[in-house]
């Protein structure tokens, strides 16, 4: 028996009381509909119009399209949700603490007991562990507690009449059109947020194609109204994209002293030779010899936890790429499963960086002759390995997190 297996936690049967406090959801409410329209801009319904034509050409029947587009409105909230880039960047405490806590792990294991029958058969036909589904289920919609209030055609519609991603937004607006077609859902009832993402599991249109699936048996697939079809469809989907059923998401690792955290640039070693570094589980214990490779990450730094992240975390990733959607995906299925909370939890006074101190850091490292790519204040891999090499000059632990130290050397002040 392995003592700290990379294989799966299996869930065991707790008892655990709901706590009466509430908690912060992963979504954002948008405006309803009525609060979102503006009057629409210059040549907007010779757009629907174009689209329209667009959709029938894509076998769209023509009775869909011209009833769904004479509809279709122009949401001026849309766009202003499109083009607003946040403030200031999440900190991994922050991120972490407000997707999983107690309540929310709570209420995962009382679903994981009261859909027991329905998610072990989507284990059985897609290998995807039950803790995982309900964990997507958590973070995308707080166990379908809120899909969104957005009319999906007339967001879609409104984003492929803008010039910014016209194309990507016709083709999710077309394989919308195609979904009402076929009888999935009817057009009036078709909400989600206000990019298009639909359902309990919010799918993308064009996700929803090829990969939503009527698990019930009622000749529809409904991601709306059918936790059958929105569970196998989600299984469907990470199975698509190669999840090993064998093997957990990653796991809480410890370093030893003096580690090199310039191997937590991406690269995959065999779990043999990351134990063989002295690098342990999160209770001290040997890691096991398991045939697979992991990565090392380390989103709050090296004050913060530490993470081997084995194939599983690189699939999460193919559903939403953030490293830490994908670790809260993980740790929460984790915790839904029996698990407990992090042995060495994230700092919660990390600075809080804006978009303009990044680019700030970014144009500062460009001058010390490192490259950080483009001055977008987005902290990307690029910038991260310049951050590296500049701690590594400067002495400083190559960790590749903008902690308070490296922002002072650089002359960078950040808020608290």
């Amino acid at each position: 028996m392995l003592t700290t297996p990379a294989r799966i936690l299996r869930p065991r049967r707790l008892t655990c009381g709901l706590l009466v406090s509430g908690f912060l959801t992963c979504l954002s409410l948008p405006a309803t509909a009525q609060e979102s329209t503006a009057v629409p801009p210059p040549g907007f319904a010779e757009c629907k119009a174009r689209l329209k034509e667009q959709a029938i050409e894509a076998g769209v029947s023509r009775n869909t399209a011209s009833e769904v587009m004479a509809g279709a409105e122009y949401l001026g909230r849309v766009i202003e949700l499109d083009r607003r880039q946040p403030e200031f960047t999440t900190t991994f405490a922050d991120y972490l603490n407000r997707r999983v806590n107690d309540d929310r792990v709570s209420k995962g294991r009382e679903l994981l007991a009261e859909h027991e029958q329905l998610l072990a058969r989507v284990t059985r036909e897609t290998g995807v562990p039950a803790p995982y589904l309900v964990a997507f289920w958590g973070l995308e919609t707080n166990f379908g507690s809120y899909f969104g209030k957005m009319p999906v055609p007339s967001s879609l519609t409104t984003l492929a009449c803008d010039p910014r991603r016209s194309s990507f937004f016709t083709t999710q607006l077309i394989a919308a059109l195609r979904i009402i077609d076929e009888g999935a859902i009817p057009a009036d009832q078709m909400e989600g947020s206000w990019a298009g993402a639909m359902g309990h599991v919010q799918f993308m249109p064009t996700v929803f194609l090829k990969h939503a699936v009527d698990a019930d048996g009622d000749g529809r697939r409904d991601l709306w109204h059918s936790l059958p079809d929105a569970m196998m469809s989600a299984g469907k989907f990470l199975q698509s994209m190669d999840w090993n059923g064998d093997y957990r998401w990653g796991r809480e690792v410890l370093l030893p002293d003096n580690f090199d955290y310039s191997l937590a640039d991406g690269r995959q070693l065999p779990l043999a030779q990351w134990r063989d570094m002295g690098i342990t589980d999160a209770f001290g214990k040997p890691l096991a010899r398991e045939p697979i490779e992991a990565s090392l990450v380390v989103p709050a730094g090296h004050e913060g936890p530490a993470f081997l992240a084995y194939h599983n975390f690189r699939v999460i990733m193919g559903w939403n790429r953030s490293e830490f959607y994908a670790i809260a995906v993980g740790h929460l299925a984790d915790r839904i499963a029996g698990a407990g909370k992090l042995q060495n939890p994230p700092p919660v006074d990390a600075p809080t960086l804006s978009r303009e101190n990044i680019i700030n850091l970014q144009q500062a490292l460009k001058q010390k002759g490192y490259q950080p790519g483009e001055a977008d204040g987005i902290l990307g891999p690029a910038t991260r390995s310049a951050i590296r090499q500049f701690q590594a000059s400067a002495g400083l632990i190559a960790d590749g997190y903008p902690g308070e130290t490296v922002l002072a050397k650089l002359g960078i002040q950040a808020a608290q």
